[in-house]
């Protein structure tokens, strides 16, 4: 309840400045199938372009309180990791083998949660080819929560007074449609990570089309 009602006092203060940071607009590859309106429990992915992807996505979905998957270099700074925590981030510590935020993440879903994670797992270096390879995590709890995946892409346009931030949202993929009992469960999460990323590509180029069409 906590994490609700800090994030609609974050939302209702922030919503001035999110609009001159972001100038946001966003696409859809079918509003009649997923619009910005989560119902129900959902896992929510995006390609990573920077620390800002997180204030973007949450006001993207405005309507819902987004759990989400946060590294340590941003957990353990002393203001802004408690701030973030307050907000419902869940740390993520790449450094370690303690999986404890994976049996977190299944907590909040089974109770109808939302989570967003991003499976690149880090921002990509100037040079390299984008996406980056997807972690397997997102895939792994999708499937062991059968819960719904919903993929954005964003173009990364962050304080960028020429440019807007645009988001394109995609349909959800459905775990269980990708899932094959005849494969292992090693083999379904590795068969689901692929379709991830294949979305979120598909959906970059769209936003692309979209923004030809446009100028």
């Amino acid at each position: 309840m906590f994490y609700c009602l800090f994030n609609w006092f974050v939302k209702l203060t922030g919503w001035p400045v999110q609009w001159i940071c972001f100038r946001k607009k966003i696409y859809y590859e079918d509003r009649s199938v997923q619009s910005r309106h989560i119902r129900g429990k959902a896992i929510v992915i995006n390609n990573h372009r920077s620390v800002f992807d997180y204030p973007l996505m949450m006001f993207v979905f405005w309507g819902r309180t987004l759990r989400v998957h946060m590294s340590e270099l941003v957990m353990k700074k002393p203001v802004l990791g408690v701030f973030l925590r307050m907000l419902g981030g869940i740390h993520v510590d790449r450094t370690s083998h303690d999986y404890g935020y994976m049996a977190k993440s299944e907590r909040i879903l089974d109770k109808g949660g939302v989570i967003g994670i991003a499976p690149e797992g880090r921002i990509p270096l100037k040079g390299e080819a984008t996406p980056l390879a997807f972690k397997n995590g997102a895939a792994y709890l999708a499937l062991t929560t059968d819960t719904p995946i919903i993929p954005m892409y964003t173009n990364g346009a962050y304080f960028d007074f020429k440019h807007r931030a645009r988001v394109i949202i995609g349909t959800p993929i459905i775990p269980s449609q990708v899932a094959d009992p005849r494969l292992s469960d090693k083999e379904n999460i590795a068969e689901l990570t692929r379709v991830m990323r294949e979305k979120i590509i598909f959906l970059g180029q769209m936003l692309h089309e979209r923004t030809k069409e446009e100028s």
